[in-house]
């Protein structure tokens, strides 16, 4: 790729970024940040689904597909002795959130 000033700023700021999330405080907010954000998000869509019978079934056959393949993904990739990218992990907390969101909206309904 040619050196524009462009991909200079675009390179410089990812730097700067993945040095200031290397802090592991950091890391650990970013991780629980996504996590309930995936709680949320699993919250938000089994509701807002929910309104119009209609989309319960599309809804629900996107959000697994969704974690079953980012779980393969996820999990086939593992190197022994190599740490996970950031936004891999981020990912990978925000799909449990969501799933876990779900398992509590299932148990709400079941009751």
């Amino acid at each position: 790729m040619q050196n524009t000033r462009l991909n200079t700023l675009v390179v410089s700021t990812s730097n700067q970024v993945g040095a200031w999330f290397r802090n592991p405080w950091r890391r650990l907010s970013l991780n629980l940040i996504c996590l309930l954000f995936g709680f949320f998000l699993g919250t938000a869509i089994s509701t807002e689904t929910g309104q119009s019978a209609r989309w319960d079934v599309p809804a629900a056959g996107l959000l697994v597909l969704f974690t079953e393949l980012y779980s393969k993904f996820f999990y086939q990739t593992r190197k022994p002795g190599v740490q996970r990218s950031l936004l891999t992990e981020s990912v990978n907390l925000l799909k449990i959130g969501l799933i876990f969101s779900l398992f509590i909206e299932a148990f709400k309904l079941g009751s």
